[in-house]
């Protein structure tokens, strides 16, 4: 399959399409294919919590999109799309704020599930902030998508 007609199956990931939900954690997108996802996100003060830091939650969902997109990407051409089963985030480090950069890497990709790891990094200080491991189902796509 091509490029375009896998890129076809694959819904619009941008932070306009994406819900509220997901629009809130600032998740931009920049690269994915079948084995990874690239991307950052503009974390400040509307990320805080009452006590000034990002809120863990903040960098759960960035875990979960990226790995999400990328596991989906990879078994698009059969007509699937990937659900999260199993999110574990570790928080390394507060941040009051910081643009971060966010890499997901397939660690396995099976013909039933998958396991991403996803990194994000502070951009200035090049510091690991969070990092997550998703497990992933590959499901059929509904009817109609």
């Amino acid at each position: 399959m091509t490029d375009d007609a896998q890129a076809a199956q694959i819904p619009d990931v941008s932070l306009e399409k994406a819900s509220r939900f997901v629009a809130a954690s600032g998740f931009v997108v920049e690269e994915v294919t079948a084995t990874s996802v690239r991307g950052y996100a503009e974390l400040d003060e509307n990320h805080h919590p009452p006590w000034g830091v990002i809120h863990g939650g903040v960098y759960t969902t960035i875990v979960e999109s990226a790995g999400s997109i990328g596991a989906s990407y990879a078994v698009a051409e059969r007509g699937e799309f990937a659900v999260g089963v199993h999110n574990a985030t570790d928080f390394l480090r507060p941040s009051t704020g910081a643009r971060v950069n966010v890499e997901g890497n397939a660690l396995h990709q099976g013909r039933t599930q998958q396991l991403w790891e996803v990194i994000i990094t502070d951009s200035a200080s090049g510091k690991q902030i969070s990092r997550g491991q998703l497990r992933l189902q590959n499901v059929p796509m509904p009817e109609g998508n």
